[in-house]
């Protein structure tokens, strides 16, 4: 049988809320365990999907490569056309290097600089606040 409120000490009161709490906590955190492991599971699933989609993306686009060097082997010797063709590849392989080191080099260090000059303002403006 349960206590009317009004019947139990604060003490009493305050222990049950503390044990609700706890309660409470512990399945929030079991909700949240169960939904990242379905959106684990999920994200798993669509990592290979994704995977298996550039695997067969990068065999479209070798074939098209060999498209590209049998269409040149009807102009010109087939291990010229071949050679034409992977040189053209080198060229946009290594344009695409140096692009891409670029871009990599004016992205380090990895580090938040606008955020954590933000949080220097606002840790200024604090201490201005309290100083007033």
């Amino acid at each position: 049988m349960i206590e009317k409120t009004e019947d139990r000490s604060v003490g009493e009161l305050v222990s049950d809320l503390s044990d609700e709490v706890k309660r409470l906590v512990r399945d929030e955190i079991r909700l949240a365990v169960a939904e990242l492991q379905g959106k684990g599971k999920r994200m798993g699933v669509g990592a290979g999907l994704f995977g298996a989609a550039g695997l067969f993306a990068l065999f479209g686009v070798a074939t098209l490569i060999a498209a590209v060097v049998l269409a040149l082997a009807l102009v010109m010797p087939a291990w010229l056309a071949a050679v034409v063709t992977g040189a053209a590849l080198l060229l946009i392989g290594g344009l695409s290097a140096v692009v891409g080191k670029k871009e990599v080099a004016s992205a380090t260090p990895p580090v938040p600089e606008e955020a954590i000059e933000g949080v220097r303002e606002d840790v200024d403006t604090i201490k201005q606040g309290v100083r007033s």
